[in-house]
């Protein structure tokens, strides 16, 4: 039950503007449980990536094809963006992860952030937004998304919430928002599990059933939430979820 509750709270948040930090220290300090380890984490990522894998498989598949025959086309292009906006969190990442990760990582830092992180994703509903789709984001403006998504190294501000408000401001529709931000996930996600499954004690005695159960329900449950998020997203906006966040903040504020 522990296994299955960590790794829906992962899948479900992961891609939701609602942070993931936030709802596994919550869980964590709610529950007494103490942390699964890195094999844990990876285990529920690398499900997470393989969700995106499926859900982006006509993109990638399109991609791929480009690259064999080396056209520069709308597939080539767009996945050459999302590089250019994978390099801002990589070069953040290992300047000030280590400090992120033990510093930042206190419930005052995750809630203040839950918090003021979602009243810009509210701003940006209300002042940005168009009707612009992913592959009209130009190399400057996926530069300026990936900038956004560093700030995600702070706990609680959700790296999906931040890029989806830098896309919103730089007038993409809801839906391309959102997939843009998913696709962004690929390379961030996947670069991550690559880094910390290179560690050489990540894998020594795992309890491997264990690790399988989290990778599939993660990937489950993440793929359903793009899904509906991308379904629905049009219709509800943003609002759910900032209303959410300060919920969610204030609670952390007022018990931890």
């Amino acid at each position: 039950m522990h296994v299955i509750c960590l790794a829906l709270i992962q899948g479900v948040t992961e891609f939701l503007p609602i942070s993931s930090s936030a709802h596994l220290i919550l869980a964590a300090k709610a529950m007494g449980w103490q942390d699964q380890g890195l094999a844990f984490d990876i285990a529920v990522h690398g499900g997470s990536l393989a969700a995106l894998a499926l859900y982006f498989r006509r993109e990638l598949a399109g991609f791929g094809a480009s690259a064999a025959r080396l056209r520069w086309d709308a597939n080539a292009q767009l996945m050459a963006k999302v590089a250019v906006a994978a390099v801002p969190i990589a070069v953040a990442g290992w300047l000030i992860e280590p400090f992120a990760e033990t510093a930042l990582r206190q419930v005052g830092v995750v809630a203040a952030a839950t918090i003021g992180f979602g009243i810009v994703l509210w701003w940006a509903d209300r002042r940005g937004g168009g009707d612009r789709d992913e592959a009209s984001v130009t190399f400057a403006q996926a530069a300026l998304i990936g900038l956004a998504q560093a700030a995600a190294l702070i706990p609680g501000a959700s790296r999906s919430g931040v890029t989806i408000t830098a896309a919103l401001l730089l007038g993409l529709s809801r839906p391309s928002a959102a997939r843009f931000s998913f696709l962004l996930a690929l390379p961030t996600i996947g670069g991550a599990v690559l880094l910390a499954a290179l560690e050489p004690a990540t894998w020594q005695a795992q309890a491997w059933p264990s690790l399988a159960l989290g990778f599939v329900v993660a990937g489950v449950a993440a793929y359903a939430c793009m899904a509906a998020f991308v379904a629905l997203v049009n219709r509800t906006g943003m609002t759910p979820y900032v209303v959410y966040r300060l919920a969610l903040g204030a609670f952390l504020l007022a018990f931890w």
